[in-house]
């Protein structure tokens, strides 16, 4: 199953989720998941819906963007041929791990401009649809940094 009018490639399917998710339009992202989706966020955090992800930044961030700089794709045959041992999970064919980097902006709740924030995000497409999404990045060190914890 695809979404309806799905884009062609899962590097494109990710690419619409993202602009969609950042607008931010969860409900209209909700159409490029699988049933069953798993999110893990910054910090480790289980999610299953993309308006669990806004609301999440809305109490982080007054506002938040995506700078994409490039998306990569790999097929699940690389990842897995690349973890490949004895208790290596037999590599599914039709998904296709999508990597997404780039740098965040926007401001902070006090209303404190950011810009040059890296993040890295890690989906599993399959049929079209995300199945997993992975969230890293820097907000957590630039925060330290403002709370006087930590330097860059």
């Amino acid at each position: 199953m695809t979404a309806p009018d799905a884009p062609s490639t899962p590097a494109a399917v990710v690419d619409e989720f993202l602009r969609l998710i950042m607008l931010p339009d969860p409900v209209a992202a909700r159409r490029y998941t699988a049933p069953g989706l798993a999110i893990r966020f910054t910090g480790g955090r289980a999610m299953a819906d993309p308006t669990e992800c806004t609301a999440f930044n809305k109490g982080r961030y007054a506002w938040v963007k995506k700078r994409i700089e490039r998306t990569e794709t790999v097929s699940a045959i690389q990842v897995h041929g690349a973890q490949a041992g004895a208790s290596a999970t037999p590599a599914d064919p039709e998904e296709t791990v999508v990597y997404s980097l780039g740098t965040l902006y926007g401001e902070w709740p006090d209303g404190t401009p950011f810009e040059g924030n890296r993040y890295v995000d890690r989906y599993v497409v399959k049929h079209g649809l995300i199945t997993h999404m992975d969230v890293w990045n820097d907000s957590a060190e630039w925060l330290m940094v403002r709370a006087g914890l930590a330097t860059l």
